[in-house]
């Protein structure tokens, strides 16, 4: 098996960070947060952030229609919660 590390610190995979952004993870803070990769050195941020690109996020298309951050992320939640 051959597994691409994006952040050495603490053996976060490529594999790891897009199963991260699949769950709804689209900024390497939340990427962070999910599994503390870019945290420690921050030499994979750029990596992270190459990963997430600019692929399909909610949030960043609400806030790229001009959305406050907290509408946002409300909005986000709102949507999940009809989902389920």
């Amino acid at each position: 098996m051959n597994r691409v590390y994006v952040c050495s610190c603490f053996a976060v995979t490529e594999k790891q960070v897009k199963e991260h952004a699949e769950n709804g993870a689209c900024t390497p803070r939340q990427i962070a947060s999910a599994c503390k990769a870019g945290t420690d050195c921050g030499s994979c941020v750029r990596r992270i952030q190459a990963i997430l690109g600019r692929g399909n996020c909610p949030r960043r298309e609400l806030l790229d229609q001009g959305m406050p951050a907290l509408a946002a992320e409300l909005a986000v939640a709102e949507d999940l919660s009809e989902a389920a």
